[in-house]
């Protein structure tokens, strides 16, 4: 009974990190980055403006823990070089516009 409390209150314990960290993302700034890092990589594989990779019905990305994985991912195989900050500005955005996630 021990280890199920304590593996419950671990795991309730991570949601809120996700939220708290996409709330101190700035979506405005999240934006420029991904316009600048991003779009042309997604219109390349999908058209138009490059927003079906976060719409499309079979999407990767589930909940908010793998929104900040696959942000983290495109960074490193981007080159993009950003910093954890500049990720969660990034998550604050696509949340904010395309997954919202709580």
């Amino acid at each position: 009974m021990r280890i199920f409390l304590t593996t419950l209150v671990l795991c309730l314990a991570v949601v809120p990190a996700f939220a708290d960290n996409f709330a101190k993302g700035d979506p405005k700034v999240g934006k420029s980055l991904v316009d600048k890092s991003c779009a042309a990589c997604h219109i390349s594989m999908f058209g138009g403006d490059g927003s079906k990779i976060y719409t499309r019905p079979d999407r990767k990305v589930k909940n908010a823990q793998q929104l900040l994985s696959r942000i983290r991912i495109c960074n490193t195989n981007a080159g993009a070089n950003w910093y954890p900050d500049e990720e969660m500005h990034v998550a604050a955005y696509l949340n904010l516009n395309y997954y919202h996630f709580k």
